[in-house]
């Protein structure tokens, strides 16, 4: 009997720290190309968690991983919101294209937090649109703390009236006094940032400004673990003085990053906790320095920074994930191979091509630019390079039943090699090669050695592809017009969901001076 306890209480154990969320649900009057997207809001360098498709009716399901109980921004046709979410939750989110994410239910183990969150929303929008915060910079510095304190008075009421109405976790009431008090200090540093570029550089706070300012963040590493909006206002707040240190250091010099600037900065900032370090520096990375378009010799640096300087393990695997998202492999690295079926059934092995260079072509049916705008370019491409290089086409759409009718509707009559990612997103292949819904399409050269021979490039017109493809082969392509740039989902690198908040303020810029 105690043995079959012991294993009754390790499952009951196993199932409560369970991190998978079970999210279903319908949009009414949304189309089958729209997609679903959550993010984690409180990470740094944060990519997309799941990605689900949609139902000819509006049906969704799916389930992931959530890294922590927290705030997550849902993303859906380029609009974003945030939701509460638990590790071990099964939830329903409805709603209507028209309003959705804006407007949503959610109904099932996350529908009080939910509710509570919701509620909150709708009083700050309300409630923000009765304040003229221009007015009240405008005034009095005693003034404005005291304006500011009624704020959060009022704000503060909401939250105990929607904790008794709605009976939520703790969690999520602890996130929203912190996000109340987060609202604030960005008022605060509004009111400040106002003064200095209204024509008073050298303005000073007063002791009243300063006790009320550091009485709202008593906890700053809690703080900055949650909020993104917390680490904007610090970073606001730093500003000035990494200005002045940035001009000093970047004095005769063209290739210093934002990134070496802040992160030696921040190395001077002895009253700066570790954990505050961390946060902000990846904060900055990732706005700064990490995109398609960083230099090699930066993207060096860049992976010095966060493998020598960055402390906390989850924040450095992040920010390594990131990295490898937006610049994939090392060029020279062995093309590793992957789980791929062709639509017969049988297996595909990326090594088959071994002895004649290849391109690796990663695509699915809803991203709105493959039909019109890839696949009459990419065609061109194959027509010229075929007879020196091989293609393979692999499909990333939910279902293989899917893969059969995009590859024949798509590449009819394009010489090259159709093969499917069994679990789309989530398939072998784009985990290996860091493809997410935003990089799509997307186009990786291999050499005859099965060796990695570019970056991921998501446009055929990119001159930097057309010389590499033309070195691979020997041959030399025409010019080719540019396609419309790939617009990546700024939800992918999301720091701070943009989503409405109130009292809203002007910001004030964060550090980014002059690469």
């Amino acid at each position: 009997m105690k043995k079959y306890l012991l294993l009754f209480v390790i499952a009951i154990f196993a199932m409560s720290c369970s991190k998978k969320v079970e999210v279903k649900g319908k949009i009414a009057g949304s189309s089958p190309l729209e997609r679903i997207e959550f993010v984690e809001a409180s990470g740094v360098a944060t990519l997309p968690l799941a990605n689900f498709g949609i139902d000819k009716d509006g049906n969704f399901t799916g389930t992931f991983e959530a890294p922590k109980n927290g705030m997550y921004v849902m993303n859906y046709a380029g609009k974003q919101n945030l939701i509460f979410l638990k590790g071990g939750q099964k939830l329903n989110i409805s709603g209507n294209s028209a309003t959705f994410p804006n407007e949503y239910v959610v109904t099932g183990d996350a529908k009080n937090d939910n509710d509570f969150f919701q509620a909150c929303q709708k009083f700050l929008m309300s409630y923000g649109q009765g304040l003229n915060i221009q007015e009240l910079v405008a005034g009095d510095e005693n003034n404005y703390v005291k304006a500011m304190q009624k704020i959060e008075a009022d704000i503060n009421k909401n939250i105990d009236e929607n904790v008794k109405k709605y009976n939520p976790g703790k969690e999520v009431v602890e996130w929203k006094k912190i996000d109340a008090k987060t609202a604030i200090l960005n008022l605060l540093v509004n009111y400040e940032m106002s003064k200095k570029m209204g024509g008073n550089p050298s303005f000073k706070l007063g002791k009243v400004f300063t006790d009320y300012e550091n009485k709202l963040q008593e906890n700053k590493d809690t703080m900055v673990k949650t909020s993104p909006f917390y680490r904007q206002y610090l970073l606001t707040k730093m500003s000035p003085d990494f200005q002045k240190f940035a001009q000093a250091k970047t004095q005769g010099k063209t290739d210093v990053t934002t990134s070496e600037l802040f992160n030696e900065f921040l190395k001077g900032k002895k009253e700066i906790s570790q954990t505050e370090k961390d946060y902000l520096l990846a904060f900055v990375m990732a706005q700064s320095d990490m995109h398609p378009q960083t230099p090699a010799a930066a993207t060096d640096k860049i992976k010095k920074i966060i493998e020598e300087d960055i402390k906390d393990a989850t924040i450095k695997a992040d920010l390594k994930k990131m990295q490898f998202a937006i610049n994939g492999f090392k060029v020279g690295d062995d093309a590793p191979e992957a789980s791929l079926v062709k639509e017969d059934g049988s297996a595909y092995k990326l090594s088959e091509n071994k002895g004649k260079p290849y391109m690796i072509v990663f695509y699915a049916s809803w991203n709105p630019y493959i039909k019109e705008g890839t696949v009459p370019v990419l065609k061109e491409v194959v027509n010229f390079y075929k007879s020196k290089m091989n293609f393979v086409f692999v499909n990333l759409d939910d279902t293989k039943e899917q893969f059969g009718k995009t590859s024949k509707a798509m590449f009819n009559g394009i010489t090259g090699t159709n093969v499917y990612g069994d679990g789309g997103l989530n398939s072998d292949i784009a985990k290996k090669y860091g493809i997410y819904g935003f990089k799509l399409p997307s186009f990786i050269i291999v050499d005859k050695n099965g060796k990695i021979a570019s970056r991921p490039f998501n446009n055929l017109g990119d001159q930097d592809l057309v010389t590499l493809l033309d070195k691979q082969t020997g041959l030399s392509a025409p010019k080719v017009a540019p396609q419309p740039q790939l617009q990546l989902d700024p939800s992918a690198f999301q720091q701070a969901p943009q989503v409405e908040e109130a009292p809203k303020t002007q910001e004030a810029p964060a550090p980014a001076p002059t690469k």
